[in-house]
Protein backbone atom coordinates (compact mmCIF):
# COMPACT_ATOMS: atom_id res chain seq x y z
CA UNK A 1 0.00 0.00 0.00
CA UNK A 2 1.59 3.01 -1.03
CA UNK A 3 0.59 6.78 -0.74
CA UNK A 4 0.97 9.28 -3.49
CA UNK A 5 0.24 12.98 -3.36
CA UNK A 6 -0.29 14.84 -6.58
CA UNK A 7 0.07 18.82 -7.66
CA UNK A 8 -3.39 18.18 -9.73
CA UNK A 9 -0.87 17.62 -13.17
CA UNK A 10 1.33 14.93 -12.00
CA UNK A 11 2.43 12.43 -9.14
CA UNK A 12 4.84 13.69 -6.86
CA UNK A 13 8.35 12.61 -6.37
CA UNK A 14 7.38 9.15 -8.11
CA UNK A 15 9.05 7.35 -11.28
CA UNK A 16 8.18 7.29 -14.77
CA UNK A 17 7.05 3.62 -13.87
CA UNK A 18 5.12 3.27 -10.99
CA UNK A 19 1.85 2.39 -11.15
CA UNK A 20 -0.91 3.06 -8.39
CA UNK A 21 -2.36 -0.42 -7.40
CA UNK A 22 -5.60 -0.83 -5.35
CA UNK A 23 -5.64 0.28 -1.62
CA UNK A 24 -2.90 2.48 -2.65
CA UNK A 25 -3.94 6.42 -2.17
CA UNK A 26 -3.85 9.14 -3.92
CA UNK A 27 -4.05 12.98 -2.22
CA UNK A 28 -5.65 11.17 0.54
CA UNK A 29 -8.24 8.98 -1.47
CA UNK A 30 -8.27 5.19 -1.70
CA UNK A 31 -8.18 3.70 -4.45
CA UNK A 32 -10.81 1.53 -5.31
CA UNK A 33 -10.49 0.20 -8.86
CA UNK A 34 -8.32 0.29 -11.83
CA UNK A 35 -8.32 0.16 -16.18
CA UNK A 36 -6.30 0.61 -19.26
CA UNK A 37 -7.67 1.97 -22.16
CA UNK A 38 -5.12 2.24 -24.76
CA UNK A 39 -2.21 4.20 -23.44
CA UNK A 40 -4.58 5.31 -20.69
CA UNK A 41 -4.43 4.33 -17.31
CA UNK A 42 -7.98 5.15 -15.22
CA UNK A 43 -7.47 4.73 -11.69
CA UNK A 44 -10.53 5.21 -9.69
CA UNK A 45 -10.81 6.73 -5.65
CA UNK A 46 -13.13 6.85 -2.78
CA UNK A 47 -13.12 10.30 -2.14
CA UNK A 48 -13.45 12.01 1.63
CA UNK A 49 -17.72 12.66 1.17
CA UNK A 50 -18.40 8.53 -0.09
CA UNK A 51 -18.31 9.45 -4.10
CA UNK A 52 -15.86 8.41 -6.64
CA UNK A 53 -13.86 10.43 -8.71
CA UNK A 54 -11.38 9.16 -11.34
CA UNK A 55 -8.01 10.11 -12.19
CA UNK A 56 -6.65 9.16 -15.54
CA UNK A 57 -2.70 8.77 -16.03
CA UNK A 58 -0.40 8.91 -19.03
CA UNK A 59 2.73 7.64 -16.96
CA UNK A 60 2.83 9.56 -13.89
CA UNK A 61 0.82 12.69 -15.38
CA UNK A 62 -2.70 13.07 -14.43
CA UNK A 63 -4.75 14.13 -18.30
CA UNK A 64 -8.05 13.81 -17.02
CA UNK A 65 -10.02 13.87 -13.11
CA UNK A 66 -13.63 13.81 -13.31
CA UNK A 67 -14.88 13.84 -10.15
CA UNK A 68 -18.91 13.21 -7.99
CA UNK A 69 -19.75 9.99 -9.73
CA UNK A 70 -22.53 8.53 -7.35
CA UNK A 71 -20.67 5.18 -6.75
CA UNK A 72 -18.06 2.66 -8.55
CA UNK A 73 -20.45 1.52 -11.25
CA UNK A 74 -21.93 4.85 -12.71
CA UNK A 75 -17.42 5.92 -12.87
CA UNK A 76 -16.73 2.75 -14.76
CA UNK A 77 -19.61 3.17 -16.86
CA UNK A 78 -18.19 6.61 -17.89
CA UNK A 79 -15.29 5.03 -18.36
CA UNK A 80 -15.95 2.70 -20.57
CA UNK A 81 -18.57 4.98 -22.50
CA UNK A 82 -15.79 6.83 -23.57
CA UNK A 83 -16.95 9.91 -21.59
CA UNK A 84 -13.93 10.24 -19.28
Amino acid sequence: MANYTSDGKKLINVEYDVVPQLNDFIDGMRVISTDRRGEDYAVFLQELNHTVCCYVFDEIFIVGKVDGFENLVKALEAWHDGEI
